[in-house]
């Protein structure tokens, strides 16, 4: 580490100090008075536990705020809430959701805005853009990518979503998800079909479904969570698939000799929205606001998770290897693929249609 790179870690690590104590000043008025717990819905399995032992559990100790977690996929969180604020009885205080998803407008409907909220971090220079937003607080960026059994395939390492088509080259059965997002799984077919990454978008979904065609008696495993796609690795099932990012690198820790590709992956930000009318919504606010002052929280979920914090700080307090294989590193970032958020948040009822009608021939 240079004399540079040292000097702006302590820096870092000072601001890290000052934030935490002025987080104690404001809990021990407001925010530790609260009574109750909050309860966030979180997609499960090693996700979870991550989230309560490094952030949870630390933020409880702190505040004496308990929270709870409820385990449900992403399309699940989104049609309970949407549930809930009809009936006029909603339980839960938080939900997670994909940054593209948080910010449409049917999520936008019973989620609160956090404009006021977000003001007092405007300032903080440490913080990515949209870190902090209406729509929700940006925990992390994660990439969907592609993802191999290096024991099983011969012929060296599969990189593009081409190779993942290349079913001669690299032989053996293929997973893909199914949970209601379909448009990660057009977007690879349309890169796989010679579509410019620069050009994905509007995405030709005919086009996308012909290439799909070639591969689908290919596909034995359609899964719909992460511990799905985690299982079928272990089990098996596949010896390529398509996967989130975190997922993979749970698998690499266990001694799973899978290795993935940056080349084409999707990189999107995990958005934790405050519902409206929820049980505990100052609880739930504190949760958020002691994840955003806390960089060394970040880190520690960043280097388990093999995902990018927002806060720069806490980059700097990841280990030399965690940073270098995060999705924002500058060898990861060239061939991530750059989406078009308002297209597909236009288009997602167009897309789940024609995913669903394909799907079920």
């Amino acid at each position: 580490m240079t004399a540079i790179d040292k000097r702006s870690r302590m820096r870092g690590l000072a601001k890290t100090l000052i934030r935490q104590i002025g987080f104690g000043l404001l809990l021990s008025t407001a925010a530790a008075a609260q009574s109750g717990e909050v309860v966030v819905a979180t997609t499960g399995g090693v996700y979870d536990r991550a989230l309560k032992e490094i952030w949870f559990e630390p933020f409880t100790k702190a505040t004496g705020i308990k929270v709870n977690t409820v385990t449900a996929t992403d399309a699940e969180q989104r049609a309970r809430a949407q549930a809930m604020a009809k009936a006029g009885s909603v339980t839960w205080d938080i939900i997670n959701n994909v940054d593209i998803i948080a910010e449409s407008e049917q999520n936008r409907a019973f989620t609160r805005d956090l404009t006021s909220f977000c003001e007092p971090f405007k300032t903080r220079k440490d913080l990515v853009d949209k870190a902090c937003n209406p729509a929700g607080v940006r925990i992390q960026l994660n990439a969907t990518l592609l993802a191999f059994n290096a024991d099983r395939l011969k012929n060296g390492a599969p990189r593009t979503w081409a190779d993942f088509w290349d079913t001669k080259r690299f032989p053996g059965a293929r997973a893909l998800p199914s949970f209601n997002d379909p448009w990660r799984v057009l977007a690879a077919a349309l890169l796989a079909d010679g579509v410019p990454a620069d050009q994905l978008f509007p995405l030709d979904i005919d086009r996308a479904l012909k290439k799909l065609d070639a591969i689908k008696p290919e596909v034995q495993l359609w899964w719909r969570t992460g511990d799905q796609s985690q299982q079928g690795f272990r089990n098996g099932e596949y010896v390529m698939g398509m996967i989130w990012g975190t997922r993979a690198s749970a698998l690499k820790t266990e001694g799973q000799p899978v290795r993935i590709s940056y080349d084409g992956a999707f990189l999107l930000a995990d958005t934790m929205q405050i519902l409206r009318d929820g049980p505990n919504p100052a609880g739930a606010e504190a949760l958020l606001k002691y994840y955003l002052d806390n960089p060394t929280v970040q880190a520690k979920l960043a280097e388990r998770l093999n995902v990018t914090p927002p806060s720069i700080d806490a980059v700097a307090l990841m280990s030399e290897a965690a940073r270098a294989n995060i999705p924002s590193s500058p060898e990861a970032f060239k061939t991530i693929v750059k989406h078009d958020s308002a297209w597909i948040a236009a288009n997602q009822t167009k897309m789940l249609d024609a995913w669903n009608s394909w799907i079920q021939r």
